[in-house]
């Protein structure tokens, strides 16, 4: 991705809003008391729903975050996601409008589907209670489409988050989206190196974000996914453990700032730290490289080529630990192919079991965890794992773990074998 002589590339801002904590400070806390945001779906009935618990955000307001506030009623919860965290990062980045060329700022951001709530199409779609009724079609288009809101659509395009970053920070460089499902944030992340890598940019606004706590997506989800059956918050989602069910839906969003090594110190920037470099792998046809994760051992054994890392330097994996069966399994087996007899003792975590799986976003927010991990120089333990899997042998943290190395590994992997992999060090 990177040749020799590509400019070395850091994090100087993050911003995070989850189920555990808005703000960095709060998030970061959240995780080393071992509080997690998984509880009952209270937002929506659950009573006919797949899955009764959710991790949700309950105390968020756009309001406070969103400075072109006019578009907040063509943002959906997603966006405003966002928009907020995105937000968030530049300030904690110190970055103020003007203080990089707008031409030399970007954005690459993670996103996925998003979802409308029947109640902004209801007054539309009144004439077709009785379907059986052929004339409600011309009532349709004669007076019915005129009832929808004309930005409605704006609401679930997934290239808006994206824009709505890029207007609001004046960023007229590099704007890209990805559409990746989980592999989303380190796609997106690996996009914004090549920006700053082929001088088109100084600095790059990354991140992802996604909210999959509406019935829409829990039925979606549930067709091809296994969602967890319980309705104890602690048995919900339990990644690597032996008794796992399946995963658990939440929302949230995290945003970094990304820069040019030289750029950063020349304004005092306070770094991070530094991305050595992303490796992405899809599994390809047939069973034998589904079920053995051959698209996530490309990634990790890509990035590692790439970044000149060997795994015995690797301080923590912060696992995709989606906590279904299958997913756990095939991961397992890719860090033994990938990484070998140096996976015994390299400690893992699944932030997972914090805030439950929401594709795009909750693999930022996982990045956010091992970039926080970095700084404070301590691994957050996973939660709820009482009862190792015997097909899952990696060496998953229990307790908090103090790091001996300032290396990180985050990975994340599709349902469909899409995976990516990326190298964090501290700076």
């Amino acid at each position: 991705m990177a040749g020799e002589n590509a400019p070395r590339v850091v994090v100087t801002g993050v911003g995070v809003i989850a189920p555990i904590g808005i703000g960095k400070e709060q998030f970061w806390d959240n995780l080393k008391a071992g509080r997690s945001g998984i509880g009952h779906l209270e937002s929506v009935p659950a009573g006919s729903l797949p899955c009764k618990l959710a991790a949700e955000i309950s105390d968020f307001c756009p309001e406070d975050h969103v400075y072109q506030k006019k578009f907040l009623k063509v943002m959906s919860r997603d966006i405003q996601l966002g928009v907020s965290a995105a937000s968030m990062a530049m300030k904690d980045a110190g970055l103020a409008p003007g203080d990089v060329d707008p031409h030399r700022l970007g954005v690459e951001f993670g996103a996925g589907h998003i979802s409308f709530t029947p109640d902004e199409l209801v007054e539309a779609a009144k004439d077709f209670a009785d379907p059986t009724q052929r004339d409600g079609y011309t009532r349709w288009g004669e007076g019915a489409l005129g009832k929808i809101a004309p930005l409605w659509l704006l609401r679930q395009l997934p290239n808006m988050p994206a824009c709505h970053v890029a207007i609001e920070h004046e960023a007229r460089g590099p704007n890209n989206t990805i559409t990746s499902a989980d592999a989303s944030p380190l796609l997106a992340l690996q996009e914004a190196m090549r920006c700053i890598n082929g001088g088109r940019a100084d600095a790059m606004i990354v991140g992802a974000c996604s909210s999959n706590i509406h019935p829409v997506d829990m039925a979606r989800i549930s067709l091809y996914d296994d969602l967890s059956r319980e309705e104890d918050p602690s048995r919900g989602c339990r990644p690597f453990d032996r008794d796992r069910d399946g995963t658990v839906p939440g929302e949230g969003s995290a945003v970094f700032v990304l820069e040019r090594y030289s750029h950063a110190v020349a304004r005092g920037a306070d770094i991070y730290c530094e991305v050595l470099g992303v490796g992405a792998g899809c599994d390809g046809r047939g069973y034998e490289n589904g079920a053995g994760g051959r698209g996530l051992v490309r990634a990790m054994e890509a990035v590692l080529s790439r970044s000149g890392i060997r795994p015995e330097e690797i301080g923590h994996i912060n696992a995709h630990g989606k906590s279904t069966r299958r997913d756990d399994w095939v991961e397992a087996k890719a860090y033994h192919r990938a990484l070998g007899t140096a996976i015994d003792k390299i400690p893992v975590t699944a932030l997972k079991s914090y805030f439950g799986n929401f594709e795009a976003g909750s693999g930022a927010v996982e990045l956010a965890g091992s970039i926080l991990s970095l700084r404070h120089g301590e691994l957050p333990r996973t939660l709820h794992y009482e009862h190792p899997d015997p097909l899952c042998r990696v060496n998953v943290a229990r307790e908090p773990v103090r790091l001996k190395s300032g290396i990180a590994l985050s990975v994340n992997r599709t349902s469909m074998g899409q995976s990516a992999a990326t190298l964090l060090r501290t700076v």
